[in-house]
């Protein structure tokens, strides 16, 4: 029984997560069409490869702070504009 419980728990924690790295690609996707700017560019842009790009917007991946970065830079924004506002 506590085994279940804990699985349950645990699963709801990584659904979590995943909405909030979904969250983050909207706010990604928001500077993107602000400027006019594919997936595609933004890949070339960063040097992040594309299959990487498209990981973080369909599956909910978490970007490192790394392409973090890249991005923001790319799309010449503050690491700021990212971040979760209450």
């Amino acid at each position: 029984m506590q085994i279940i419980v804990i699985l349950i728990i645990a699963l709801h924690v990584d659904i979590e997560r995943v909405d909030l790295y979904k969250m983050l690609w909207n706010i990604i996707q928001v500077q993107l069409d602000r400027q006019k700017i594919t997936v595609y560019r933004l890949s070339k842009m960063t040097g992040i490869p594309l299959t990487t790009i498209y990981n973080y917007k369909n599956d909910g991946k978490e970007p490192p702070f790394k392409n973090m970065c890249k991005i923001a830079d790319a799309l010449d924004v503050s690491l700021d504009v990212f971040r979760e506002r209450k």
